[in-house]
């Protein structure tokens, strides 16, 4: 069952978020050659237990971590360990932060140095059907929609949505209903309503989209060991129409890209102070 939030409620949602969206944005520089994964997440757990926040994932279902870092083909729920990143690698780091009773979630795939244009172009695919999906995210709506042109516009690039993995609704837990799968058909599924939050995510791999899930309980990567990427951005409906409630734009600023690619999804009603 659907559980709308309140303007206030999304507005707490939108503080964890962006402690997570900062989060990242901190990390954005110290994601390079040479660097190991577990320096970003004792990085990552003191930024958030030292700004008011709790790591969500820290604990969560198991998982023994701050971060899940997800290395080239791994696709995500990746664990921080010892091994030095490669110039030329692709890093999604996702980060969860609980706060004022709310969660908020946040993925980015990182370059690691120099990447093949090769590669830049799937991660701006990949980063672009994110949007596309939040585009979809409108009162009267339906699931389906968000999922069909998501997976439509990956395809048309030549690229494969994962389908074991989803999306869904964010809130007081983690993981609340609806799932919101990165495929699907136009029209079918439950329809979107004003107050809704949610986890966008596309899991976009670069080959199959069949994955392999790892004995560990955890790591997920891909059948064939070509590249996977993650996005991840937590929305509002609000008025009828998607508002983030997360931010590129931290890693943004510490990276020099210029971007006006989240203006349009804004809304007044639910700014906060000091961000």
């Amino acid at each position: 069952m659907m559980q709308l939030k309140t303007i206030e409620e999304i507005i707490l949602i939108k503080k964890s978020a962006f402690l997570a969206s900062r989060t990242l944005g901190m990390l954005s520089k110290e994601v390079k050659p040479g660097v190991n994964t577990l320096y970003l997440d004792q990085l990552a757990e003191s930024y958030i237990r030292d700004h008011g926040g709790i790591p969500a994932f820290l604990g969560l279902y198991g998982f023994p971590n701050t971060l899940c870092v997800s290395p080239n083909y791994q696709v995500v729920h990746g664990i921080p360990n010892l091994d030095p990143l490669r110039e030329g690698d692709i890093l999604s780091i996702d980060c969860g932060v609980y706060m004022n009773g709310f969660y908020g979630e946040h993925a980015y795939t990182f370059e690691v140095g120099n990447i093949s244009n090769e590669l830049k172009k799937f991660l701006r695919c990949s980063k672009q059907s994110l949007y596309v999906g939040i585009s979809k995210c409108r009162f009267g709506n339906s699931i389906g929609d968000i999922g069909a042109s998501i997976q439509s516009y990956v395809e048309k690039h030549g690229y494969n949505i994962v389908k074991d993995l989803v999306g869904h609704g964010i809130g007081k837990e983690m993981h609340e209903a609806p799932q919101i799968p990165n495929f699907g058909r136009k029209g079918e599924g439950l329809k979107l309503k004003n107050g809704l939050v949610l986890s966008i995510e596309p899991m976009v791999n670069f080959g199959t989209s069949e994955i392999v899930f790892h004995k560990d309980g955890w790591t997920i990567t891909t059948l064939d060991k070509k590249h996977s990427s993650h996005y991840e951005q937590n929305i509002a409906i609000v008025d009828g129409l998607p508002c983030l409630l997360s931010t590129f734009r931290y890693i943004y600023k510490e990276l020099n890209i210029r971007s006006i690619e989240e203006d349009v999804f804004q809304n007044k009603k639910i700014n906060i102070d000091n961000f």
